[in-house]
């Protein structure tokens, strides 16, 4: 291993996500080998393989998530990024709770650049692994990227909500790309007893892992863990520039004041809990862009009614104003799921779980009776 490589590993051991089974795995796949020659680190920052060599092999191999394509490959759009490669111990976090054993086979969701896709086949055997990636032009450089270093599986350029059933059924299914509701394709495609394990998320809050077990009577249930945000899975990302497109001071607004501060409704254990009961509903937080004025404002845009609330958030100040506009309240439906998640004991995610069937998907509060929020 290269020094920054060696470093790496060592860290992720350190941290407990990479377990003995995945060592020897993580030691011999190397991410550099499918990165492409310019990344953009989480603060914007662009990196050149050509013009700074040794730093792009750096960030390769620091834990931290690699932005690594922006508005699907389409040129003069406005940014946002469409592809990317997550940190290491994300990775190795999930592979651990995965919890492959040889001879299983494993059908992976959202390819990206074929890194993950190589440690599976490096520990199971590329023909055990399948993988979908939506975008065909991604596609076919993981399978560059995978060929390059020694691996061909199976690389479908699909639909990943859709599963693949010419090679069903599955042990293990796991997604790289966050879903808000579980595919059922999944769940049938999957053996009883196998494991699914994908991000979820509502628009109000993206960084959970759902761990479900398929049951023999065609239903998948489980707990919610982690705490990692993945990009969400094409055509279920949420309006990307919901402020602009709604949020306007021309609009008739209401206003009142609150001694609300953000930082415990939106932190993460209570901003999930939020999201249940505003699952539609988009929160984005503003900073100013030049000056020392430390005011920032907390938006709250629920597209499908074009209701909005925006939180102007000065601190120091025992009171903020808010603004609000629309047929929805926000402000008071964020108020009231807040103080449910505080008279319910703040729950932190473990004791929230999900059960999915062919025409329902439900999250309940420790048991799964006890049923918070569900949808068809």
């Amino acid at each position: 291993m290269i020094p920054s490589h060696e470093k790496l590993v060592a860290h992720l051991l350190q941290e407990g996500v990479l377990s003995p089974r995945w060592r020897r795995t993580f030691e011999l796949v190397e991410r550099h080998r499918f990165l492409p020659d310019q990344v953009t680190l989480p603060d914007g920052t662009s990196v050149d393989r050509a013009g700074a060599p040794e730093q792009w092999l750096g960030v390769a191999y620091d834990d931290t998530p690699l932005i690594t394509r922006v508005d699907d490959g389409v040129e003069d759009c406005r940014g946002y990024p469409s592809g990317w490669a997550p940190m290491p111990s994300v990775v190795a976090d999930m592979l651990r709770r995965l919890d492959l054993r040889p001879g299983m086979r494993v059908l992976e969701v959202g390819t990206g650049i074929g890194y993950n896709t190589a440690l599976l086949s490096h520990l199971l055997g590329e023909e055990e692994v399948t993988t979908i990636e939506a975008d065909p032009t991604v596609a076919e450089q993981a399978r560059v990227n995978l060929i390059g270093t020694g691996f061909v599986p199976l690389v479908v350029t699909g639909d990943g909500a859709q599963g693949w059933p010419a090679r069903a059924p599955f042990d293990r299914v796991i997604s790289t790309a966050a879903v808000k509701r579980v595919p059922y394709h999944w769940i049938a495609q999957s053996q009883p007893g196998g494991r699914i394990l994908t991000p979820w998320g509502t628009a109000f809050h993206n960084g959970v892992l759902a761990d479900l077990e398929v049951g023999q009577r065609g239903t998948a249930s489980g707990r919610f863990c982690g705490d990692a945000a993945f990009m969400w899975a094409r055509g279920r990302r949420p309006l990307g520039q919901a402020v602009a497109t709604f949020v306007s001071d021309e609009h008739e607004f209401r206003a009142r004041r609150t001694g609300m501060e953000p930082n415990a409704p939106l932190a993460f254990d209570a901003s999930f809990a939020i999201g249940l009961h505003m699952s539609t509903v988009i929160n984005t937080i503003e900073f100013p862009e030049s000056g020392d004025d430390q005011q920032f404002v907390v938006h709250l845009v629920d597209p499908d009614s074009g209701s909005w609330a925006s939180w102007h958030v000065e601190p120091g100040s025992t009171s903020h104003e808010v603004r609000h506009y629309g047929p929805r309240n926000l402000f008071a439906e964020f108020e009231a799921a807040y103080q449910w998640w505080l008279d319910s004991g703040s729950p932190a995610i473990d004791r929230f779980g999900m059960t999915v069937s062919v025409d329902q998907q439900t999250v309940w509060l420790d048991e799964a009776a006890n049923v918070i929020s569900s949808m068809p």
